[in-house]
């Protein structure tokens, strides 16, 4: 298993003592063992807080309203994806295509090859609360006014070996949830702990930590070895020590691999295999309207007591 040593941060504890103990361009793996857990299997109030602020993109055609709620057209994951009995989270259901996460009062944060277009964007549905929060309770609906369309693509960029995000305008501004905080000096060193939380293989949502950034060197991503997988893709990956968002998953290592006539998940130890790309948030946060413009006011601020002051008037917090 992938373990932090010598850091007493809540979110690093929290998700190591809630994991279990067992266990394409675009996919992902797993690193050590599976550090994927359920929301239910955590109590912490800092893990469920991240949690609730991110995102489950489904296609608009897979979601149905009917009254309050809004029906989520699943599958079981583990018949759809032909994996062995063993596999963890089998029984669950899945009908993400990918993940993002609230970062202002109507934005969603994503990987730009999760929304290649604005047509593209206008038939996605971003719903809230897909999560198994009590054991053995299965999500098939979340309330309806958990439901969001799209109602702009601001923007977004995919390079293969780069920067990949989009940044999506809501239909209404969400209520009952809060958006993150990001880490606005964009630097990460090697070695951080790092967590991500999103929907790997369009499951519910899972919390994966124990993870570490093995290379920031390149500017328009970072690598970490985070248990991750298709469906993944546009997660928020969290600084464990701080919980800020650092970027977004975008890319990794196959998902699976055979296992005679069935599949299992592609395991790799800790420091081997490429890892997984996590786009800079750097590359992401000054394109956020909102956070463009609180920047701005913080910027100025100074600037406007120091005039005030040049002409003997005395300014208030």
């Amino acid at each position: 298993m992938k373990r932090i040593i010598g850091t007493c941060a809540a979110l690093v504890a929290a998700v190591q003592l809630a994991a279990p103990a067992a266990a394409q361009v675009h996919g992902k793996v797993i690193y050590g063992s599976d550090d994927r857990i359920d929301l239910y299997q955590t109590d912490s109030a800092p893990l469920r807080a991240l949690a609730d602020s991110t995102v489950a993109l489904f296609q608009a055609a897979d979601v149905t309203s009917s009254g309050g709620a809004a029906q989520l057209n699943t599958q079981n994951y583990g018949e759809r994806m032909g994996l062995c009995k063993e596999e963890a989270f089998y029984e669950q259901p899945m009908g993400a295509f990918c993940s993002g996460s609230l970062v202002a009062p109507d934005i969603i944060m994503t990987a730009g090859h999760c929304v290649p277009s604005p047509e593209e964007c206008a038939g996605i549905k971003f719903v809230f609360g897909f999560a198994v929060k009590e054991k053995g309770k299965m999500p098939t609906s979340v309330a309806g006014g958990d439901v969001y369309g799209c109602k702009e693509l601001i923007g977004r960029e995919q390079i293969n070996d780069g920067a990949d995000w989009a940044l999506v305008r809501l239909d209404r501004k969400v209520a009952g949830h809060k958006p993150l905080k990001l880490n606005r000096s964009g630097d990460i060193k090697a070695n951080t702990p790092v967590l991500v939380i999103g929907h790997p293989a369009g499951l519910p949502t899972k919390i994966a930590g124990g993870a570490n950034v093995r290379d920031s060197s390149k500017p328009g991503f970072f690598v970490a070895n985070l248990d991750t997988y298709g469906g993944n893709s546009g997660s928020a990956v969290f600084n464990a020590q701080t919980g800020l968002v650092e970027g977004i998953l975008v890319r990794g290592e196959q998902d699976y691999v055979y296992k005679g006539s069935c599949r299992v998940s592609n395991v790799c130890a800790s420091g081997a295999c490429r890892g997984e790309d996590v786009t800079k948030i750097a590359n992401v946060s000054d394109k956020i309207p909102a956070a463009n413009h609180r920047a701005r006011v913080a910027e100025l601020e100074p600037r406007i007591a120091d005039v005030l002051a040049a002409m003997g008037v005395e300014s208030r917090p």
